[in-house]
């Protein structure tokens, strides 16, 4: 939207990895990648939703607007926040940009804390997990968060809104990852899912031709085995942590119980780096343990939010908090995400208006907003934060 006014809707496909679409018919999505422009892209690190939907709402890398994960050690409480409030964003999201130019604006998503994270300035800002009554009446009562259905009930919804509220300019979609912990990409529930939400995309395409649709997803998913309490794992072989955290911890914890393949970890002294380290690299199913400087120059984070030391896990290997033990092995057909394994995920575009670059400048899916709508929204929009470097 390059000094258009054609209405925009991006849609976040939560845990819609590379895999899932090859597994899947979804022909409208395949005709938008053949007329328009595709692109297999990397998710943000940690890939988490958080990090990752902020990215694609900011067009812009966590070093600039701040959000690397799910959650965050409160150092002074010595205890781990949900990193939910829209405070904790370092600039202006495309939402507040698009109010700017007098662009009206709604977020439409299956969870409460997409709301509170990145709703301020959304002329409609809904959830479907705690939908407004407005919408009950309208489409009956929402699904339960940890189903499919919600999902498409969500895209009904935008639909509406795409067909009553043309002065709506903006549209952000933001579905559940549930079905994808649920099942891997060749499960029939898995494609029947991904069939429908594909039905719903085309059937939102149509009631709105003007509109350019920009669809990427967050993460992937993979099945995962074992599970390191880092902090428990450490204290056991003399090398107490300060603390521990998961990047993926969230309040879902029936997708993932709060499991992910990136962890933080501080310490109770910096003369402590090496030595623990080494120890934590030495665990199965560690993939590597870098620095806060390495890590953040490598995977554009903001070093002050994340630990001394980022610990990735392999293919098979997550972090968490345990009730009881360092270790535990994960029963079959636990799925979840977090780390380098989940990053590749497609990107679309559709329909749009403007100019865009050639598909080999799209390698991230923050590149969706950030090569697209976000050089006209930032325009003339006073920086906050950050925002002086995304531009």
């Amino acid at each position: 939207m390059t000094g258009t006014h054609q209405r925009v809707v991006v849609s976040m496909i939560d845990g819609l990895g590379t895999d899932y679409l090859a597994a899947s018919s979804m022909p409208v999505l395949e005709r938008w990648s053949a007329e328009g422009l595709h692109a297999d892209v990397d998710a943000v690190l940690p890939t988490v939703t958080n990090a990752n939907n902020v990215s694609i709402i900011c067009g812009a890398w966590p070093s600039e607007h701040g959000i690397t994960g799910n959650s965050y050690y409160d150092q002074r409480a010595h205890r781990a926040e949900y990193m939910e409030d829209q405070a904790d964003i370092l600039m202006p999201t495309l939402i507040e940009a698009a109010a700017a130019h007098g662009v009206r604006s709604a977020l439409l998503t299956s969870k409460k804390k997409t709301i509170r994270l990145m709703g301020r300035g959304a002329e409609i800002a809904l959830a479907a997990e705690a939908p407004d009554p407005e919408y009950v009446r309208l489409f009956g009562p929402a699904p339960d968060i940890y189903s499919c259905e919600i999902n498409y009930w969500l895209w009904r919804v935008a639909t509406h809104i795409l067909e009553t509220r043309e002065d709506i300019g903006f549209v952000y979609v933001h579905t559940t990852d549930y079905p994808m912990h649920m099942w891997p990409p060749a499960a029939e529930e898995s494609r029947a899912h991904l069939a429908e939400l594909d039905r719903l995309m085309g059937e939102a395409a149509a009631a709105a031709p003007d509109a350019a649709f920009l669809v990427t997803a967050d993460h992937g998913m993979n099945e995962k085995t074992r599970c390191w309490d880092l902090a428990r794992a450490c204290a056991a072989r003399g090398r107490p942590l300060r603390f521990g955290l998961s990047a993926e911890r969230d309040r879902y914890v029936k997708h993932h119980r709060t499991f992910g393949g990136t962890a933080w970890v501080w310490l109770n002294d910096p003369s402590e780096l090496d030595a623990t380290r080494s120890l934590i690299a030495g665990l199965e199913g560690v993939e590597e343990v870098l620095t806060r400087e390495q890590a953040a120059a490598r995977f554009n984070l903001l070093p002050a939010r994340i630990g001394d030391l980022v610990v990735l896990g392999d293919r098979d290997t997550v972090f968490g908090e345990l009730p009881d033990g360092e270790l535990e092995q994960l029963g079959p057909g636990f799925r979840t995400h977090g780390s380098l394994h989940e990053t590749r995920v497609p990107l679309v575009i559709h329909n749009f208006a403007g100019t865009l670059p050639a598909a080999s400048s799209f390698t991230a899916n923050l590149h969706l907003t950030r090569h697209t709508i976000a050089p006209w929204w930032y325009e003339d929009v006073p920086a906050t934060g950050t925002l002086a470097a995304a531009r």
